[in-house]
């Protein structure tokens, strides 16, 4: 199993409109960051996580894989702004496949609700809405299972697959969503800031989550301009936690595949956390 990052930034991205900070002026492609979006490769198919404003071009700088289907971690632009531009890919027979929590269905047709019509205009995307719970479900033969977040006061889910925990959004995360993924391989987390914010998790509390939950490897996610250059975030960064950035794609080694496993540096419970 493998992941792209297609976007790595948050709602504003990077660089943010009328701003003139250091790091929206920064000429390192590393501080180039579109909504925050992922794709999971798992035999030779891929799965789209969030669908953010950024999607085609996404797509189109990921060389515009095809997509089996779309799990939506909760219904904010940032996350579903793109779903129109779906259409080169609701060719199939029912229409895309979208797994999402009911309150996103909801909310999905209400934002487009011409895509819903008894009597859609010919072209328009279809889509084959699948809600789901906190039960795990399968994609392309794959275990998928929802893990429970609250973004502030909104419920959202992140996902398991495999040996990958990817969480995008979150500010707490429950004891028996901690449980699901304790020991995990890899863990995607989100981190905006260095300071603290009402509604998302900052790079301490964020580190605080890595350190219990001990995965082998964690990547930040979702990130803001306010947490700094990315060579500047690195340099706060202990063993085994790594900023994420657009374009990055890692490798999620199955429990079996040692040779995998070592190629990437190990996560460090003991390494110092106010580096």
């Amino acid at each position: 199993m493998k992941l792209r990052f297609l976007g790595t930034g948050t709602s504003t991205g990077i660089p943010q409109i009328m701003c003139n900070c250091h790091v929206c002026r920064s000429r390192d492609e590393h501080d180039k960051r579109l909504r925050a979006s992922a794709l999971v490769t798992y035999k030779d198919k891929n799965i789209l996580i969030d669908c953010g404003p950024d999607f085609r071009q996404q797509m189109l700088d990921s060389g515009s894989p095809a997509l089996e289907a779309l799990l939506i971690t909760h219904s904010h632009y940032d996350h579903v702004g793109g779903v129109d531009d779906l259409r080169p890919y609701c060719a199939m027979g029912d229409g895309f496949p979208i797994y999402c929590r009911s309150d996103v269905a909801g909310d999905l047709r209400d934002r487009v609700p011409y895509c819903f019509a008894e009597h859609p205009y010919p072209g328009v995307p279809a889509f084959n809405i699948n809600e789901i719970s906190t039960k795990p479900f399968e994609v392309i033969d794959l275990e998928v299972v929802p893990l429970p977040v609250m973004h502030h006061r909104l419920p959202i889910v992140g996902f398991k697959m495999g040996n990958l925990a990817y969480i995008t959004d979150a500010k707490t995360i429950p004891d028996s969503t901690l449980e699901l993924i304790r020991g995990i391989d890899t863990l995607v987390i989100n981190a905006l800031r260095i300071k603290d914010h009402i509604s998302h998790m900052n790079l301490a509390q964020a580190l605080d989550i890595i350190r219990e939950v001990k995965p082998r490897v964690a990547y930040i996610t979702h990130i803001s301009h306010d947490m700094g250059t990315h060579s500047e975030a690195t340099m706060r960064l202990p063993e085994g936690v790594k900023l994420a950035y657009d374009g990055l794609v890692i490798h999620i080694p199955d429990q079996f595949d040692q040779e995998d496993e070592e190629e990437t540096p190990t996560f460090n419970a003991e390494t110092s956390w106010n580096r």
